[in-house]
Formats: structure tokens, C-alpha cells, sequence
């Protein structure tokens, strides 16, 4: 069994994404891993060269822009580090660079892939999500965030990244039939300083908007106001180890009272539904789960 790891980067330092962080907590699951560098207008590919690793493997990219579409060029770069998988890879492990693997999981994670193995009806493993926001003390748990997705897909070369490159599916545009699996992505994109979050929103959002529409979303030389998000608790859990330096080097502080939840009529009875019963109505799922 081979697995093979794949992500996309550009503008990590003026965006201070946590890419290192990312990459590196999915090394020891990996034979090698695929890094699709962007042509950044900071050091970000001296960074990626930094990684003290003979696994990684990195292309150089050029983003295309004009594919604003829903986000299209994400998918687009997602492909070309897809396209650039060994062929006798068995399984690719996709991570954003801005989600990071546990440690605790990866016993999980490897004997999930080594059971599907040869059980070619799964084409993918489905993971848990946790999403920090604000710092790294706070998790959003309201209906607007995804609650699982595909990291982990079976290389039969008929697989896409879909949309805005959240999720996969098979070239005919048909879902991936996936397995579950108790392990969670913890995705840190919404915690950073808030002028940092600001400059990211706004690099972000042009690969679906224009000049004018990213001004009304997040003004230009104005922070990120982390007040209005509509519901958070706490996170009472450890973060993984690669990212120890990042969150002691952490300078900026942000507060915010758990108990305040800032639902619509319609939002409070779906989150009542959802907390007695475990279903989420109406949550979209890109996958069949088998």
C-alpha cells in the first residue's frame, strides 16, 4: 500500500497560512508528498523547500485568476497536484493548508486504509471536522459550517476535485462512495490576527468576486471583526503537536461569551432539531456513504 499526500499553496506568509503545520502532520502517513507551489508574491516557495523531508515533492504552478466561477482555479490547482501523484499510489491524502492532522489519529486513519485496501467499492474515507475560530480556545458549532469531507481518496485516476476544491467526485461528475472513519481535519483558517484574517479575506474572496464586491465584504486597511460570528463554544481538547510554536507565538486576544447565540427563529429550531436528534437538516453532502 502506497499513500501519497497532495495539497495546494500560495501567498502562505502574507496570508499566514499554516502550511508547514499541514503538510507535516500528514508526513508520517505518507510514502511522499505532493506540494503544488503558486507563483506567490512572498517567500512561500523557499518555505515548502524548508520542510526537512525527502517525501516532499514540489511543482511550481501558475494560478489562473479569471476562473472565478465558484472558485474554480482552487480546483484547478487541487487537479495538478492530483495529476502528479505516482501512478502506483493506492491511496491520496489531500490537506489544505490550512487543516491539520492530529497525531492521536493516525493509528485510526492507517488501518482504515490498510481494511479498504482492496475493497475497490470504497473510493474514499470521510473525516470529522473541527473548526476553530477566533483563537485557538474557540470552535464553531453553527449550521453554516460542514460537519465531514473527503481527505482521503482511492487514486484510480477518475477522481476530481469538485467546485471550490472542498470535495472530490469521479470525472462523470458522480459522488465517491466512502467509508466513515472516527478521525477528525482540525481546520484553523479562522484564527489568526485579525488584520492577517482581513488581508486574507480579501485575497480569498477575489477568486470568486470583484473589486467592488471585496470592498462591501471586508473593507480595505480594516481588521477582521471576529464579534459577529452567530455562535461558538469552547474547546476543551489538546491541538496537535505541529502546531505548538504557532499557538504559543499566538499575540492577539479575542473573547467572546459562549452562551450568546445569535440565531434566527428558523436557525434555533434547526439547531434544537439537530442537538436532540444528531440529523441536520438539509446539510449538504458531496459523497454516498456506504
Amino acid at each position: 500500500m502506497k499513500v501519497t499526500g497532495f495539497t495546494i499553496v500560495r501567498n502562505a506568509i502574507k496570508y499566514d497560512y499554516p502550511a508547514i503545520e499541514a503538510i507535516t502532520s500528514i508526513l508520517p502517513l505518507c510514502d511522499e508528498v505532493v506540494v503544488a507551489v503558486g507563483q506567490s508574491e512572498d517567500n512561500t516557495l523557499a518555505l515548502i523547500q524548508s520542510i526537512d523531508s525527502d517525501k516532499i515533492r514540489i511543482i511550481e504552478t501558475i494560478w489562473d485568476d479569471s476562473l472565478k466561477t465558484g472558485g474554480r482555479v482552487l480546483a484547478v490547482e487541487t487537479d495538478k497536484a492530483l495529476a502528479a501523484i505516482s501512478s502506483d499510489t493506492t491511496w491520496a491524502f489531500y490537506i489544505q493548508c490550512d487543516e491539520v492532522v492530529h497525531e492521536k489519529y493516525h493509528d485510526t486513519i492507517r488501518k482504515a486504509m490498510s481494511q479498504y485496501e482492496y475493497d475497490l467499492t470504497v473510493e474514499g474515507l470521510l473525516f470529522k471536522y473541527t473548526h476553530f475560530y477566533g483563537s485557538y480556545n474557540y470552535l464553531a458549532d453553527s449550521r453554516k459550517w460542514y460537519r465531514n469531507e473527503i481527505r482521503i481518496i482511492r487514486h484510480t485516476k477518475q477522481v476530481v476535485s469538485y467546485r471550490d476544491a472542498q470535495g472530490f467526485r469521479k470525472s462523470d461528475n458522480s459522488k465517491l462512495y466512502v467509508k466513515p472513519i472516527d478521525a477528525y481535519i482540525y481546520h484553523y483558517g479562522w484564527v489568526k490576527p485579525p488584520k492577517k484574517m482581513a488581508e486574507k479575506i480579501r485575497g480569498f474572496i477575489a477568486l470568486w468576486h470583484s473589486p467592488e464586491e471585496i470592498d462591501k465584504i471586508q473593507p480595505e486597511n480594516t481588521d477582521f471583526d471576529y464579534s459577529k460570528i452567530d455562535s461558538l463554544r469552547i474547546f476543551t481538547g489538546t491541538h496537535p503537536k505541529v502546531m505548538k510554536n504557532r499557538i504559543e507565538n499566538a499575540k492577539w486576544n479575542f473573547q467572546f461569551d459562549v452562551a450568546e447565540k445569535k440565531y434566527s427563529l428558523k436557525n434555533k429550531i434547526l439547531f434544537f432539531i439537530e442537538n436532540l436528534t444528531g440529523w441536520r437538516v438539509g446539510e449538504y453532502k458531496n459523497y454516498k456513504i456506504m
